[in-house]
C-alpha cells in the first residue's frame, strides 16, 4: 500500500495511475511552502470535487495537533495541486460555519473514517476548500 514519499513519488512518475486511486477513494498532491524553511513539502490527501473547487480535510488521523501543510497554508496560502497528469496553483481557504456542514458530509462519504478522528481530538478538524487560480 501507498503511503507519505513512496505515495508522492509513483504518483508523480505514473502522473496518478498510481496513487490516485488508493483505498476505494481519491487522493491528489498538495506542495505547501514550509511556514519555516520556505521548501516545498508535498503531502498525499484524499479529496473530493465541489464545484469548480476541491476539498480536503486536515485530520492528521485525529491528533491533537493540526497537521503541518495545514499549518504552512496559513501562513502561505498559495499551493500547487496535482490530481493525476494535471499539476496547477490554487488558493486555500479554511471552509466556515455555513459550508462546513455539507462539506464534511462530502467527505465523509468518500473517508468515513473522519467521523472517528473527531472521537479522537478536541480540536475541530479543518476542512480546506483548494480553489484553482486557472
Amino acid at each position: 500500500m501507498l503511503y507519505g514519499k513512496e505515495h508522492v513519488q509513483r504518483y508523480r512518475e505514473t502522473d496518478g495511475a498510481e496513487g490516485h486511486d488508493w483505498n476505494n477513494t481519491t487522493v491528489l498532491l498538495l506542495t505547501t511552502k514550509g511556514r519555516k524553511s520556505g521548501k516545498p513539502y508535498t503531502t498525499p490527501l484524499i479529496y473530493q470535487p465541489h464545484g469548480e473547487s476541491y476539498v480536503v480535510v486536515a485530520s492528521k488521523g485525529g491528533d491533537p495537533d493540526h497537521p503541518d501543510w495545514y499549518k504552512n497554508l496559513q501562513v502561505n496560502p498559495e499551493v500547487e495541486v496535482q490530481i493525476k497528469g494535471d499539476t496547477f496553483r490554487a488558493a486555500t481557504r479554511t471552509a466556515g460555519s455555513q459550508e462546513r456542514p455539507e462539506l464534511w458530509r462530502l467527505m465523509t462519504a468518500a473517508w468515513p473514517d473522519y467521523d472517528e478522528y473527531t472521537k479522537k481530538t478536541d480540536r475541530e478538524i479543518p476542512i480546506v476548500v483548494l480553489e484553482p487560480a486557472r
